[in-house]
């Protein structure tokens, strides 16, 4: 992208290096004025181009008058008792998202989102009770990234972990996502490492195989949320397109191919998902495949009439898993008190 492709006032996080070399090669500038831009911004904290000290002033002047820099207006921010602590941003088409600063004592995550809104509708989940309003940008994943990087930083804590499970269907924006992550993982970036983001899909099938092939080390999570079809047709709508064995064979490829481990969400409610029969299922789905199970004790609803299981009900479902030699572990729910779940706190302000 060379100075004349710029769309007018395009955001500077929207430009992977190359894009920005070219862009100040293209006004006749050397390319180590890129990287002096881009350490402002993701590693000094910059957020407007007259903090950029060492650019001379007609330089900044310039950068002004054709890309955006600044934050995101912040609607709400929630702290929980636990350390959790919760963004609702205000875009410039005033479109609402959500990010979450996640602290444990090994690491500190950020939970992003990459739409406003979500088209998938499963049926235990807030993100998409408000329907799909649009796409983010590179630049407005980018921008999350760096909101709770700042927030982490106040309390002398890098951030060391990038999940992408906020709101939206993450691949259902691959391109803006797929920008994003090569950002947030380059050293003239965020430089967090590949192995630290995780990427977190309802099932979209073809784009599980298109990940396959980008030669990214980073993590799979798949939302699945059901053991077979029928259970999955309950919860995912998604199912009816890429149905559960489709699904399972495509994470078969993806570890093939990459000899990564897969992540597989499972969402647990009373007498839907927290089944033996759902056991069993699961034993013969995972045969061969290099994975793990996050159960996701349910975090209700009002719009959904499912109940949580009681804490034995869990471990139990949880045993049998292991004793069937499936790896599984129990998530501590995290921000309960600040709707810290997907699309909790962007609904009630919709509600509003």
């Amino acid at each position: 992208m060379i100075k004349s492709e710029l769309q007018q006032n395009e955001d500077v996080r929207n430009l992977s290096y190359d894009e920005l070399v070219k862009y100040c090669e293209g006004m006749g500038e050397k390319a180590f004025r890129a990287t002096q831009i881009l350490e402002w911004i993701y590693e000094k904290n910059a957020w407007s181009f007259d903090e950029m000290s060492n650019l001379s002033q007609p330089l900044r002047e310039k950068l002004k008058q054709d890309l955006i820099l600044q934050r995101n207006s912040i609607a709400q921010k929630q702290i929980s008792e636990d350390g959790t602590t919760k963004f609702l941003f205000d875009l410039y088409d005033h479109e609402k998202v959500e990010s979450v600063l996640i602290p444990t004592e090994k690491r500190t995550t950020a939970c992003i989102s990459t739409q406003a809104g979500c088209k998938f509708g499963c049926k235990f989940c807030a993100s998409g009770i408000g329907g799909w309003k649009r796409n983010l940008t590179c630049a407005e994943i980018v921008t999350q990234v760096l909101h709770v990087k700042e927030e982490a930083l106040k309390h002398k804590r890098p951030l060391t972990n990038i999940v992408f499970m906020g709101t939206g269907e993450n691949f259902d924006n691959y391109d803006n996502l797929m920008k994003a992550i090569r950002i947030i993982n380059s050293d003239k970036g965020i430089n967090i490492g590949a192995r630290h983001i995780t990427i977190s899909t309802v099932g979209v099938v073809p784009k599980i195989k298109e990940l396959a092939q980008e030669g990214l080390q980073v993590e799979l999570a798949i939302s699945l949320h059901g053991y077979d079809n029928p259970s999955r047709n309950v919860l995912m709508p998604v199912n009816k397109k890429y149905p559960f064995d489709e699904l399972i064979a495509a994470c078969r490829e993806y570890v093939r191919l990459t000899k990564r481990q897969i992540t597989f969400e499972y969402i647990l409610i009373k007498d839907v998902t927290c089944t033996e029969n759902a056991v069993q299922a699961l034993k013969k789905a995972f045969r061969g495949i290099i994975c793990k199970m996050n159960l996701i004790p349910y975090n209700p609803v009002s719009e959904f009439d499912h109940k949580t299981p009681s804490k034995e009900e869990m471990l139990k479902f949880k045993n049998s898993l292991e004793a069937s030699g499936i790896h599984a572990t129990i998530r501590t729910p995290r921000g309960k008190d600040v709707n810290a779940a997907c699309g909790q706190l962007r609904h009630k302000h919709l509600e509003k």
